[in-house]
């Protein structure tokens, strides 16, 4: 069983805290002929997929490497542009290697933004009054777990679906929060939690709870 990723967002919706438990490395390299079938665009400095998919290469995926050589923009290791390469028929065939793009900081922080006013409108939208939100978000392949304090600070856990044990790893968190982040003198509500004693706490709890399902750390 499997935690993905651990997100603390701020009670105005600010990412304060994110950490990267096990992030699969998804890579698929294939042998292509001309002309290639798959459309591929430029964005955000990435050569992306934008139609087409097989072989485990998916729409959003990127280009990483041509024959080895690896894609930095739009350029090959020689400086030649990738799409050039990527026309010329007398290149084929060609290897290349596509992979899921890995998130930056700013990812995080764009998502942790969404999330926000979807937990406010799943709130509004509860038939029951004084709704607590989402708590689960399930998809085929995870489930996000969600739990806000009573001063609107959301606490999130992404692992596999068949992961247990979350509940209580949620709360679990919200102590090592309090103990760590809240109770050090220099830290203020809205900023970003860097604390090397909560990192390595939180580290601990979650290989905990992936090898028992429970939190006793």
């Amino acid at each position: 069983m499997v935690i993905y990723g651990v997100y603390i967002v701020s009670k105005s919706g600010g990412l304060i805290y994110h950490h990267d438990h096990n992030v699969p490395k998804l890579e698929t390299e294939k042998t292509f002929s001309y002309p290639l079938d798959l459309k591929l665009e430029y964005e955000n400095k990435k050569v992306v997929v934008v139609f087409g998919q097989r072989d485990g290469i998916m729409v959003g995926h990127v280009l990483m490497a041509v024959n080895g050589s690896v894609v930095t923009n739009r350029q090959l290791d020689d400086g030649r542009d990738v799409f050039d390469v990527l026309q010329t028929e007398s290149n084929y065939p060609l290897n290349l290697k596509f992979g899921r793009p890995k998130m930056t900081t700013n990812d995080k922080i764009f998502l942790a933004s969404m999330f926000y006013p979807l937990f406010a409108i799943a709130s509004q939208l509860s038939p029951e009054p004084k709704s607590s939100g989402i708590e689960i978000l399930e998809a085929d392949t995870f489930k996000l777990h969600c739990f806000q304090t009573l001063t609107g600070v959301k606490f999130m856990v992404v692992a596999e679906p068949s992961q247990i044990g979350i509940e209580s790893l949620l709360k679990k968190i919200y102590e090592l929060y309090g103990d760590y982040a809240l109770k050090n003198p220099f830290y203020s509500l809205e900023m970003p939690i860097r604390c090397e004693l909560f990192e390595n706490n939180l580290q601990n709890v979650l290989e905990q709870v992936e090898k028992t399902g429970i939190s006793n750390v």
